[in-house]
């Protein structure tokens, strides 16, 4: 299992657009892939989870990869969330 701490920088948080971005994005991997933030801690493969979670803008989170190509996932989801989820 691997983490990392992220910023959540779109303007809106983590609204259907962004969310699906991610979870198009994670759905590339065999691992599972989680998203915690505070309390809350959802299945970032699924966008209704990813939005039922409402992640807003400034919002630090971490990023949980598990499994067989947990790296991998890691490094391109983070990507993905730093870069702002093309937006």
């Amino acid at each position: 299992m691997v983490s990392k701490t992220l910023t959540v920088i779109n303007p809106s948080g983590l609204h259907l657009r962004p969310a699906g971005v991610l979870s198009q994005t994670a759905m590339k991997f065999k691992c599972d892939v989680f998203i915690q933030a505070g309390e809350k801690k959802v299945v970032a493969k699924s966008v209704l989870n990813v939005m039922a979670a409402g992640i807003k803008s400034g919002t630090e989170i971490e990023l949980i990869c598990d499994g067989e190509d947990e790296n991998e996932a890691l490094e391109s989801v983070s990507q993905a969330i730093e870069s702002g989820l093309g937006e």
